[in-house]
């Protein structure tokens, strides 16, 4: 256990601010570390190594190769979950509008039940909502014939499809910035992978017709603005026409089977998986095909945009240096064990959990439990469809009794990889794939 000044500084002021204060201040304060912030590499003197073994209640045996300015994951812990009307174990992170994360271990499914799907609203659901009279109007300057379907319209004329397809947040992993930035405060539980049934968008585009100049679609829904003016729209946001013609990009009415749970949009979104999910409007009543770059609310930088350039933490990036957020990037997540588990170290432990890539593919996923000095591969499963997260699994085992740390970093098909410690600062905290980690007491 932490001794009383450890304890008195966690109280008053919390381990993810003062890590995200000062990450290297923070180890000195709690742990008497000495670190440089540039090399991101503290070794640990003995005082300092005792000191973090006895909060943890055990010995570190690669405590060499841990980074300066890290939180040890088994203080970094989700929070207690809140209920919400037919979800699972969710942690709120705001209440108006509702924001929810699925804690890392209760995504272990394949495929994420409704009950476990993150929440992230930017607006109030609608009410007393009438699935049979629901309409879906599509329009647009460049749009040659405007329509308005039913949902037993776009059932009775189009092709239905049912795709597994991964939906994220962008600002998932927002809480490990330093400086913090404005936000739901994600940790890794902004994400989830269930089955949609729908029909493609690119069948009612065609349908409807688009006209040469197309450049994008854009979405409406029926969420009401939290301030309650009738005249705001709480989001209205969407895709370049070559993502929103892509054969994975479908307008839902279903998840898994099921209809779609009120708070993930029922009873009608959109889904273009692989991008960020601000992008897949919920309560969907409104499409627009447009001459230009959608100009909705949330559509305009800083808003799902990051920097063109690299730029120090903290500062200040005018609108027009910033792009906005298309594919999201490479990244995983260990489902199992649970962050915390205690585990006989003579035993072998299995390993599992999900990888993706945006509009890419897995081509591998690693696991070290050495702070990232070593890395194991991982066996890969194919993902069911294209944009589908991939499921990965292997065992590891530990060399003696201790505290120990499980590290996943998956790559794509491009090479590229997932960074061991937090990417490039962005004013908005955005594109967080740094390795996810459990803590493991082996006894």
């Amino acid at each position: 256990m932490p001794n009383n000044k450890q304890q008195a500084l966690l109280k008053d002021t919390g381990i993810h601010q003062l890590y995200g204060e000062n990450p290297f201040a923070a180890d000195q304060l709690l742990w008497g570390r000495q670190s440089e912030p540039l090399t991101r590499r503290g070794f640990l003197k003995k005082s300092s190594l005792m000191a973090m073994g006895a909060a943890l209640g055990m010995s570190i045996p690669f405590a060499r190769n841990m980074p300066a300015g890290l939180i040890p994951a088994a203080f970094a812990a989700e929070g207690a979950a809140d209920v919400i009307p037919g979800k699972d174990g969710l942690v709120v992170l705001n209440d108006r509008p509702v924001n929810a994360e699925t804690p890392a271990h209760l995504l272990n499914d394949d495929i994420t039940p409704n009950d476990r799907m993150f929440i992230r609203n930017n607006g109030i659901p609608p009410e007393n909502v009438e699935p049979d009279t629901w309409t879906l109007e599509v329009g647009g300057e460049s749009c040659q014939r405007p329509t308005s379907f039913t949902i037993a319209d776009l059932r009775s004329r189009f092709e239905e499809v049912s795709l597994q397809l991964q939906l994220e947040c962008g600002g998932n992993g927002r809480s490990e910035f330093v400086p913090a930035a404005s936000g739901n405060q994600w940790t890794t539980g902004a994400v989830g992978c269930p089955i949609f049934t729908g029909v493609r968008l690119r069948d009612v585009l065609n349908y409807c017709g688009v006209s040469e100049d197309a450049v994008y679609v854009g979405y409406y829904g029926a969420d009401t603005h939290t301030s309650g003016n009738p005249d705001l729209d709480p989001i209205s946001r969407g895709v370049p026409i070559a993502k929103a013609m892509e054969r994975e990009s479908i307008i839902a009415w279903a998840m898994n089977g099921e209809d779609i749970p009120m708070q993930n949009g029922y009873p009608l979104r959109m889904v273009c998986a692989g991008w960020p999910g601000s992008v897949s409007g919920k309560w969907l009543n409104r499409l627009v095909v447009r001459d230009r770059v959608h100009d909705g609310e949330k559509m305009s930088a800083p808003s799902y945009s990051v920097p063109t350039v690299p730029v120090a933490p903290g500062s200040r990036v005018p609108n027009e240096d910033m792009r906005i957020i298309e594919s999201m990037p490479v990244k995983s997540l260990v489902t199992f064990p649970q962050s915390g588990i205690s585990q006989d170290f003579r035993q072998r432990m299995t390993v599992r959990g999900h990888a993706w890539a945006g509009d890419n593919q897995i081509s591998a996923v690693f696991i070290s439990i050495d702070f990232g000095a070593t890395w194991l591969p991982s066996a890969l499963n194919p993902a069911a469809n294209r944009l589908a997260w991939q499921t990965w699994e292997t065992w590891v085992q530990f060399p003696e009794p201790g505290y120990y740390e499980i590290w996943a970093r998956a790559m794509d098909e491009r090479g590229r990889s997932q960074p061991m410690v937090v990417p490039g600062w962005n004013p908005r905290g955005y594109l967080n794939n740094a390795c996810h980690r459990v803590a493991v007491q082996a006894v």
